[in-house]
């Protein structure tokens, strides 16, 4: 990629250089988003022990430079953060969960097969584990977004899809399900771009089975949590 951020840190206008090419224009907006983007594709393939020293050194700039845009690492791996994951986030991921004139199957599969396409790409899964090993806290916002959003309205529509009504805050045990057929499906994600394990992955067939064994799991085991709920 070419660096068109040689000028803005030379000081000096957009111009024809020695090799008679000429550096594009950018407007400040247009040079952040230009860092942010090469600072996702740095993270994804080093992670975040270099730092924006190393950041710099392999865009070419001066580490002044990222701090005109980014005040300090923590507003970069902020932005990051909403580039990655915020701005992928589909806030009709719920309704799409909650939408009972469907059976919870077919919602399930169809929320699966979106979600799926959304993470499971080499940057957002390496810079979710990159993220956790450092111990940045992308995983926590992000681990707290899918409970809230996702696996607990999961767990009260599979109350009502077995006809269990219960009012109950959602227990340990109803999300340690559902966790457990979201992981399943999440790990076909860290098969190819993690392990890099060599074979096409289906990732549609492996997700419906990770449903129905949810289901079938949840029509035996909800109705024994719900009664032991005081």
């Amino acid at each position: 990629m070419e660096n068109h951020l040689d000028n803005e840190e030379a000081g000096r206008p957009d111009s024809d250089n020695e090799k008679g090419r000429r550096t594009i224009r950018m407007s400040p907006k247009e040079r952040k988003d230009e860092l942010l983007a090469r600072a996702i594709e740095f993270f994804s393939e080093e992670g975040f022990d270099g730092g924006t020293r190393a950041l710099a050194r392999r865009i070419g700039i001066t580490q002044p430079l990222i701090y005109r845009y980014f005040p300090s690492k923590d507003d970069l791996i902020n932005e990051v953060y909403n580039a990655v994951y915020m701005s992928q986030w589909n806030d009709d991921w719920t309704p799409m969960l909650r939408n009972r004139r469907l059976p919870l199957h077919d919602r399930l599969t169809s929320f699966y097969q979106d979600y799926s396409r959304t993470i499971f790409n080499r940057t957002w899964m390496r810079i979710f584990f990159f993220a956790g090993l450092k111990g940045l806290d992308i995983n926590t916002r992000y681990i707290n977004q899918v409970i809230s959003n996702l696996l607990e309205p999961i767990c009260l529509e599979a109350r009502m899809s077995f006809g269990l009504l219960s009012d109950d805050p959602v227990m340990p045990r109803e999300l340690d399900l559902v966790w457990l057929m979201h992981g399943a499906i999440f790990y076909q994600g860290v098969r190819e771009h993690i392990y890099g394990l060599p074979g096409q992955i289906d990732h549609d067939r492996l997700a419906q089975t990770a449903i129905k064994m949810y289901l079938n799991l949840a029509a035996t085991e909800l109705p024994v949590v719900l009664s032991r709920h005081p």
